[in-house]
């Protein structure tokens, strides 16, 4: 049976930015959606292309509070990793930003994805499975 440890913050985004991709969490129409979608870990954000018209983006006014998460987990063994990030999502217009971010994060679906968003890593939850028995 598998046993579940609770990872520091530096360990869950280190984990994070190892894979390339995840899913973002986020409320559209009052209602909870789950996108997949590739990212890359700067510092404490999560960053994340989309496409204008996207439902992340939909909001007026404020930064919608997000939650963004990716895992590695084997079917197999039942071990591996999860990590989850919370904060605020906010699109990026800073033209140099946006440039680096276009270079460093390529789409990898056939849709202009114009829009980058950085997702502020205010809460981050990760948790190791192990094959450790207790």
């Amino acid at each position: 049976m598998a046993r579940m440890i609770e990872l520091g913050r530096g360990e869950s985004l280190a984990l994070l930015a190892s894979v390339p991709m995840g899913r973002i969490g986020f409320t559209q129409r009052a209602l909870p959606v789950i996108r997949p979608v590739s990212h890359l870990v700067d510092g404490d954000a999560v960053v994340i292309r989309t496409h204008g018209g996207s439902g992340l983006l939909s909001t007026t006014g404020v930064d919608p509070v997000v939650v963004y998460e990716a895992d590695q987990i084997s079917p197999q063994t039942h071990t591996g990793w999860s990590v989850m990030v919370t904060g605020p999502a906010t699109r990026i217009t800073a033209p140099a930003e946006v440039a680096r971010y276009r270079q460093l994060l390529v789409p990898w679906i056939d849709i202009d994805m114009d829009q980058i968003v950085r997702v502020c890593a205010d809460l981050v939850t990760g948790y190791r499975l192990t094959g450790t028995r207790a």
